[in-house]
């Protein structure tokens, strides 16, 4: 599984943190159970969560984008993309992840990446944070978006 060697989860405390999580709504169970994951571990960090929910993962960079520009210190990106017969997988997998790096790096702000590339369903329900799932993906990425603009913050001197 490719959460092998992954880090322990353990919230931190970053009151004042204002994070936005972005999620998409397609493949529902998976997707909700993403946002879920997210939202539990960012309830334990004290920061000031928002939640804009977007049509799918295409969406996500420009929404990304607009929150960051809008004030967020950080946010999460969430989306499920499931393969399928047809090239389309590889389209938006690829515009999903070059847009949210490029977010990332136009803005100079943490996008915390839990956007499930999956080959089907099962992948993706072992992933989403939901009862009997072996990893937790939505927490993860907010982990990683919280602890990196703290880390950002710090440096910073702010």
């Amino acid at each position: 599984m490719s959460g092998d060697g992954a880090p322990e989860i353990t919230p931190v405390n970053a009151p004042g943190l204002r994070v936005a999580v972005v999620a998409g709504t397609w493949h529902t169970e998976i997707a909700e159970g993403l946002l879920a994951g997210a939202l539990r571990y960012l309830e334990k960090t004290s920061a000031t969560v928002t939640v804009l929910r977007v049509p799918g993962s295409f969406e996500l960079p420009l929404a990304c984008q607009r929150v960051l520009e809008g004030g967020a210190d950080a946010v999460v990106a969430l989306g499920v993309i499931i393969r399928g017969g047809t090239p389309h997988f590889e389209y938006v997998a690829s515009a999903a992840t070059d847009g949210l790096s490029r977010v990332a790096l136009d803005s100079g702000k943490p996008v915390g990446f839990g956007v499930l590339t999956v080959d089907d369903e099962q992948q993706g329900l072992d992933r989403a944070g939901l009862e009997g799932s072996v990893e937790d993906k939505g927490a993860e990425a907010a982990d990683a978006a919280v602890r990196l603009a703290l880390s950002l913050r710090e440096l910073s001197g702010s």
